[in-house]
């Protein structure tokens, strides 16, 4: 794991309440670059989300993927930082190799969010895995 995840991880065994790690979580969101407007289409809308969820995705160098996203939900913006930090920046392969599911069960969202939150999760999981896919294909 990278150094952004890490960091993450390490603050949300700081926190003692759940009432806290959903503000810490809402404030990772918050910090998210802003997506432009012309990026909420239907194209860039992940499926699968109760919320409102655009993500987009580009190439950077050989095979890295940058990510950018937005949500109209606090908290599912902030998931959405979380997956940045997973995957954002690295290679189309490690982004393949690594299990953000593992991730979300570390932080123990798992069991803290509604199931809803939880298919919206795995929905952008699935989305950026094809991403990284379709680099390594082209």
């Amino acid at each position: 794991m990278n150094e952004r995840i890490e960091k993450i991880i390490d603050d949300f065994e700081l926190l003692d309440s759940w009432d806290d790690r959903y503000r810490y979580v809402i404030e990772l969101g918050r910090k998210l670059p802003e997506l432009a407007a012309e990026a909420h289409t239907d194209a860039n809308k992940v499926q699968g989300c109760a919320s409102q969820v655009w993500v987009t995705s580009s190439r950077k160098g050989e095979s890295a993927i940058e990510f950018q996203g937005d949500s109209d939900a606090h908290i599912v913006k902030g998931l959405i930082a979380i997956l940045f930090a997973l995957y954002s920046g690295e290679d189309a392969k490690k982004i393949l190799e690594t299990d953000a599911n593992a991730v979300f069960n570390k932080l123990g969202l798992g069991e803290h969010l509604t199931p809803q939150r939880s298919n919206g999760f795995r929905s952008m999981v699935e989305r950026m895995k094809r991403d990284a896919q379709a680099v390594i294909a082209a």
